[in-house]
């Protein structure tokens, strides 16, 4: 039970810092006309609405699963970005662009596979270029889109290891401005050579007519999670406890560990220090490349931008969640997903980003740490 002096505490807080009693009044005005929306209660005073309305549960349970569905997504590419800030100590703005090529690499060998499986009437020149309009789903063409996955995150982590030899590896010591400079050049290089190779043109890859679906059951309706959404799912968590068992498992898993908490010291001790900034890019790599192939399956479009606009959000995940932590990366992606999703409650869908990253900004102002700030990558 609390004691006196916590309340003393609390209250002392609360007066010594208004912006925190502002945020919670807020936060608590929210919750209390979300209960008061899915009770279907309104609350006025003068004619002045105050709160409540009308919000069916079912619709609030839809933006939750897309929230969390965006979470992962986010929270997958961004582990590699925040082991690439702990490990190499940069920004990497070039890691939205291997979304981008994971996204495209993938759904390349998807594309090929199913053009020789499925005995589809399109021309090899669609097929190999992507442009055959939906033409796989997880139930016509399960092992086309098997192979697309580990193609997306294979062919990334070997870009990505090119890259390093030819980019980064030689600038390694120079500092961290110079490489985030690097990286901005590296993104704007692979975004234009995606587009000399597939164009700039929006395409439809997933074919959406006969893709079951399971009904979530709610108080006054349902919550439909189709096949391509379930397998996102399950993939993304596989990964991150994938990511999980590396880290504390394995010893290489502690080597990543012990250099990014102190790189000088991994490098007296005799860790391969190498070894594991290469270990560093394939994992990042590739999860970046799965999570742009997982989101082009979910969403069903593909775009040569699909991962640059992913990219402030990864950011803002990973800041959330405490820069240099990958258990940060993720649990701050979900809420940043989450938030930008519920928030579609009392604002147009055109003001999600903005809500995402108020919500980082709020809780850097209260803890600039994160929120799991000070966990490196364990």
């Amino acid at each position: 039970m609390a004691s006196f002096d916590d309340y003393r505490d609390a209250g002392r807080t609360l007066t010594e810092r208004p912006a925190v009693a502002a945020v919670g009044l807020a936060i608590g005005y929210l919750l209390v006309d979300l209960v008061a929306k899915l009770a279907g209660v309104e609350v006025g005073a003068g004619g002045v609405h105050l709160l409540g309305g009308s919000t069916a549960v079912s619709q609030v349970g839809r933006y939750v699963l897309d929230g969390l569905i965006v979470g992962l997504v986010i929270g997958l590419a961004g582990v590699g970005l925040s082991m690439t800030y702990s490990i190499l100590s940069f920004a990497n703005f070039a890691h939205g662009d291997y979304i981008t090529t994971g996204a495209f690499s993938g759904w390349f060998a998807a594309y090929l596979v199913a053009f020789f499986t499925l005995n589809v009437e399109v021309p090899f020149g669609e097929a190999f270029l992507v442009t055959a309009p939906s033409l796989i789903s997880v139930v016509n063409a399960p092992l086309a889109l098997l192979v697309g996955l580990v193609a997306s995150g294979g062919i990334t982590v070997g870009v990505v290891l090119l890259l390093d030899r030819i980019v980064y590896e030689p600038m390694r010591d120079k500092g961290g401005i110079p490489l985030l400079i690097a990286s901005i050049g590296v993104a704007l290089a692979m975004r234009y050579a995606i587009v000399f190779v597939f164009g700039t043109s929006t395409r439809g890859v997933t074919e959406t007519g006969s893709i079951p679906s399971l009904d979530i059951p709610m108080v006054d309706g349902y919550v439909p999670l189709n096949a391509h959404e379930a397998t996102l799912i399950v993939a993304a968590v596989t990964l991150m406890f994938g990511v999980h068992f590396l880290l504390q498992r394995t010893k290489l898993g502690k080597a990543m560990r012990a250099m990014a908490d102190n790189k000088d010291l991994a490098q007296v001790t005799g860790i391969p220090t190498e070894r594991v900034v290469r270990t560093t890019w394939i994992v990042g790599g590739g999860l970046a490349g799965i999570a742009g192939f997982l989101m082009v399956l979910e969403r069903g479009t593909l775009n040569y931008n699909v991962g640059w606009r992913l990219l402030l959000l990864i950011f803002s995940g990973v800041i959330l969640g405490g820069i240099g932590s990958v258990y940060g990366a993720i649990g701050g992606g979900i809420i940043i997903g989450i938030a930008s999703r519920l928030s579609l409650v009392w604002i147009p869908s055109d003001f999600a980003r903005v809500v995402a990253f108020a919500v980082m900004i709020l809780v850097l102002l209260f803890r600039p740490s994160g929120l799991f700030g000070g966990v490196k990558t364990a």
